[in-house]
């Protein structure tokens, strides 16, 4: 017996026999294997009565403007993600920092396969799988999304780590942390990560990178933003930096 529900019964959920359990048998099963709240709330999601809608091109997503205008006026490295971590906006510090922090790109197909992004995140093997962990949450019962269907393929194609990862069938929400970055022209840089939710734009966030106040990284990131150029551009900001040392 798994907590008052018979091994059969468990069975035939197991393998897709009974489609409809009610919400006393899930809150039973989620305590046996000791689920935390992000897991109970995917499995909920999973056996939910909505009809899955199937998709014939990806929807596409649309930042707007207001939204625009705010990540243009922020003085620190920002930009504007998708579902999928798709890249649809960013401002010129956010490319500064990253060239890959730009309008097109997917962080995922950066942080797994392009070598460039690796070594400018040390921790780069932690933020993929955090994303992984996201990606499943905010995907849900959506899996025929076709932008979903193509990233996940990709990935699974061409990044063994990936696969093994998505295997893990890992679920919990992004929360905000400090992120250490390897900068080929200010170096070593600490920045805290915040994913704020765009009103009116259905999975759409704003994420900005942002240093503690009064703190080394503050002024290193004061002198990639007074350079204004990207990153390829750097021997009279390296200077600056060696000389701030």
């Amino acid at each position: 017996m798994l907590a008052g529900i018979s091994a059969d019964y468990y069975l035939r959920l197991e393998r897709g026999r009974d489609r409809h359990p009610s919400l006393q048998v899930l809150e039973a099963i989620a305590r046996v294997l000791q689920l935390d709240d992000d897991h109970f709330t995917h499995l909920l999601s999973l056996v939910a009565e909505v009809p899955r809608q199937r998709q014939r091109r990806p929807r596409r997503e649309i930042v707007p403007p207001g939204a625009l205008k705010l990540l243009e006026s922020l003085n620190q490295p920002a930009f504007i993600e998708g579902r999928y971590f798709d890249i649809l906006a960013s401002n010129t510090l956010a490319k500064a920092l990253s060239p890959r922090l730009d309008t097109g790109r997917n962080q995922l197909l950066d942080l797994f396969l392009d070598p460039a992004e690796q070594a400018l995140q040390p921790q780069w093997k932690d933020v993929a799988e955090c994303f992984i962990a996201n990606l499943r949450q905010s995907v849900g019962t959506d899996i025929d999304n076709p932008r979903f269907v193509e990233l996940v393929g990709e990935l699974s194609l061409t990044s063994p780590l990936f696969a093994q990862l998505w295997a893990r069938y890992e679920v919990r929400g992004q929360k905000g942390t400090m992120l250490r970055f390897n900068h080929p022209q200010v170096g070593e840089l600490l920045l805290n990560r915040e994913r704020l939710s765009i009103g009116g734009a259905d999975g759409l966030m704003l994420v900005v990178y942002h240093p503690d106040a009064a703190s080394q990284d503050a002024d290193k990131l004061s002198l990639l933003a007074s350079a204004g150029l990207p990153v390829t551009s750097g021997s009279k900001l390296s200077q600056a930096v060696r000389s701030s040392s």
